[in-house]
């Protein structure tokens, strides 16, 4: 039996398993198992539609040629099903590829005004709503959790929740992980009165968010919990009691905030789960590092202090030099058009994914 036959049996165990247990009246007090079920559920199905088909197909052209004999007809008939027979073989090889495992995860990201003042943070801003408008277009449900403005309306400082609104096997994490690294912008600022180019720069954090805080170990202990009011553009109060919530992890120094909801407790439950895709991420880049033992880190775990992508507005040119990419639509990406590119960091992944397995 080949590796791939043994793949698709796999995923037709599992696949069968998962249906009798959301098919358990037991599961139906469990929303949380039931979610994870569900979610792993949409991931397999594609496999098992394409591995039926491909069974299908061959049956039936195996007909196809045996009536071929008797009657030509059928001849062409059993050619459109071989040409279809290797299509599903090829669809099925791609769907077994080796994948990264959170692809079907939700994330959370990070936005931050980096080199250049005001002027990044403008750049900022412009990266959060070419973000928006890519989710929009795609699927994709975003939400604020925290913000932190500049005078002119840039962002400082942003966190934002991406989520898929049907799970499956390319969730958020598959699309924006990507997106993890320090971006650099060439432009005239509405800051500068000779007309000189500047060059600033922004910098993106992405991580898969668990389904739960408690995949994560944190304890107690390693905690400061500190409440605030919240603000809005240069620091105005838009909040009249500290409901705003500021969780520093002590061992690591990660620092997360969140002044989204109204009430401290929501806005506490909301910043550990942020917190807790940050350390998930953390561990995972970890072992990967001793994993690799030296190999090229593969796309998505790229160091983020390097400058992955170059937005050059004179030239209306955008660069990502991760992969050699180019291409002069840059009016059109930070609109949100960022298939090609995002079609592009996904086949240099598979291509290194393939090649280390």
């Amino acid at each position: 039996m080949s590796t791939e036959s043994t793949r698709v049996d796999d995923v037709l165990s599992e696949y069968q398993g998962i249906e009798a247990q959301m098919a358990d009246p037991s599961l139906a007090g469990d929303q949380d198992a039931f979610r994870r079920l569900s979610k792993r559920y949409a991931e397999l199905k594609p496999i098992v539609q394409a591995h039926e088909e491909h069974e299908k197909v061959v049956a039936d052209l195996a007909d196809a040629r045996e009536l071929a004999h008797e009657d030509h007809d059928f001849a062409a008939e059993a050619e459109r099903l071989a040409a279809r027979e290797v299509e599903l073989e090829e669809k099925l090889a791609d769907l077994l590829a080796p994948r990264d495992p959170h692809d079907g995860d939700d994330i959370i990201m990070e936005v931050k005004a980096g080199a250049g003042g005001e002027e990044a943070a403008l750049f900022a801003g412009d990266l959060v709503r070419m973000y928006e408008k890519f989710a929009d277009k795609h699927g994709f449900v975003y939400e604020v959790l925290d913000l932190a403005e500049s005078d002119l309306g840039g962002v400082k400082d942003m966190t934002l929740s991406i989520r898929s609104r049907h799970p499956g096997r390319d969730g958020a994490w598959s699309v924006f992980k990507f997106e993890g690294g320090v971006h650099r912008v060439q432009r005239i600022p509405v800051t500068e009165s000779q007309g000189r180019i500047q060059t600033s720069a922004a910098g993106v954090l992405v991580y898969p968010e668990p389904e739960e805080v408690g995949e994560v170990e944190i304890e107690d202990k390693d905690l400061r919990v500190d409440v605030y009011r919240s603000s809005g553009k240069g620091g105005q109060g838009v909040n009249t009691t500290d409901s705003a919530v500021r969780i520093t992890h002590l061992p690591t120094g990660i620092v997360v905030t969140c002044q989204k909801e109204r009430s401290q407790i929501q806005n506490k439950a909301r910043a550990m789960q942020v917190l807790a895709a940050r350390l998930q991420q953390m561990q995972e880049e970890a072992a990967e590092a001793e994993a690799a033992e030296g190999r090229a880190a593969q796309v998505r775990t790229m160091d983020r202090s390097e400058r992955i992508r170059t937005y050059n507005w004179p030239e209306n040119r955008i660069s990502d030099h991760r992969i050699g990419f180019k291409a002069n639509n840059l009016d059109q990406v930070l609109d949100g058009n960022l298939d090609d590119l995002f079609d592009a960091l996904r086949t240099a992944e598979r291509a290194e994914r393939l090649e280390a397995e």
